[in-house]
């Protein structure tokens, strides 16, 4: 009886029959931790890349992807559109301000521009202001 059980549990496990699991379901990430760790050891950014580094690293960028998309898909669908298009990601990146900063000096290409309008060049509010103005100046 020992003997039985003790060939299953003895070893290591069942190393032929188990499948091999990925560093990005291990961390339960979607981008890749595995690629992103051969880029920071071909990149030569330092002589050795810790454990630790490339599961952080795969984190940052899938949030901020997830940021960004969350945030474009809102966009288009402001815009009444299905499909997230650059200007959708232009305008959800201006319109965050932390987003706005961190991406500050990148072209986003066919993003268009902002909508703004400068102020001295909107027409003046002269209905409602007269009538205040005439009215103030004549109780004196």
């Amino acid at each position: 009886m020992s003997s039985g059980g003790g060939s299953t549990k003895g070893g290591r496990g069942k190393p032929k029959s188990t499948k091999s699991v990925s560093r990005s379901s291990k961390a339960g990430l979607q981008f890749p931790v595995g690629r992103i760790a051969r880029f920071l050891k071909a990149g030569k950014y330092a002589d050795r890349v810790g454990a630790g580094a490339p599961v952080y690293l795969s984190a940052v960028l899938e949030y901020l992807a997830a940021e960004v998309l969350e945030l474009a898909g809102n966009a288009a669908r402001d815009n009444k559109k299905n499909r997230i298009v650059p200007r959708h990601i232009q305008l959800a990146v201006r319109n965050d301000e932390e987003l706005s900063k961190l991406l500050g000096t990148v072209t986003i290409a066919n993003g268009g521009v902002m909508p703004n309008i400068h102020q001295t060049l909107l027409p003046k509010k002269m209905g409602k202001g007269r009538d205040e103005i005439g009215s103030a100046s004549q109780e004196f």
